[in-house]
């Protein structure tokens, strides 16, 4: 399996200024992470996030994105396949901005995702700030970020095969995953493997992500 890392020329600043950020020589603190969920997310694609992240000592947190007239102080989120996962917390945007926040797909979630107010200006802020990283796979590139403007014209992606024509950049939409300034994306459940190690990598090192691989007997990182 191929993996892309697509970087603009104006980001190598950015990605100097993330190395002493991430580097966990001069970076003690866990990374912490932010994985929304919904009815309708990608199991999949959402456990391996999660599984991976914390593997790497990653400070992961689950958030769960309400539908619309959905009953309040329900945690429990049940997924495209009927899987019922339960998060830690319901979405709370007054937090301060984690190192990364992680969209899984499952078109349905990704809709909840696109229609939530609350996360769209979330997601935004986090995008605008440089230092932070934007994750999605799967719809979630298209369906919550691109038709919100949250990927520029000029911004490499990648997402599920179906909705690639709506990616503003077609450039790396074949590419397992792409990383491009603070956006990584990726395809969907079969590249959630490679999609999280790379999160690892950009995170902490690829060092911790080779080791990871190894771990998890994941052949071709």
């Amino acid at each position: 399996m191929q993996r892309q890392h697509s970087v603009l020329p104006n980001t190598l600043l950015w990605l100097l200024q993330r190395h002493f950020v991430a580097n966990p020589l001069t970076y003690s603190i866990a990374p912490k992470v932010l994985v929304p969920i919904a009815n309708g997310s990608e199991e999949i694609e959402t456990v391996t996030i999660i599984d991976v992240l914390r593997r790497a000592n990653i400070e992961v947190k689950v958030a769960k994105v309400a539908e619309k007239g959905e009953a309040e102080g329900n945690l429990v989120c049940e997924m495209s396949r009927g899987v019922k996962l339960v998060a830690d917390t319901f979405l709370d945007i007054s937090a301060e901005l984690p190192d990364m926040i992680v969209l899984p797909g499952g078109l349905k979630g990704a809709d909840t995702f696109a229609a939530s107010k609350e996360l769209l200006e979330l997601l935004k802020r986090q995008k605008e700030c440089k230092t932070k990283w934007l994750a999605a796979i799967c719809a979630s590139p298209a369906v919550v970020l691109a038709r919100n403007g949250l990927i520029a014209p000029d911004e490499w992606a990648t997402c599920y095969p179906r909705f690639q024509p709506e990616l503003p950049n077609q450039e790396k939409v074949a590419d397992t995953v792409v990383v491009c300034g603070n956006l990584i994306t990726s395809q969907g459940p079969g590249t959630t493997m490679q999609f999280s190690l790379t999160l690892v990598e950009m995170l902490i090192s690829r060092e911790k992500a080779d080791e990871l691989a190894k771990q998890l007997i994941h052949q071709g990182y």
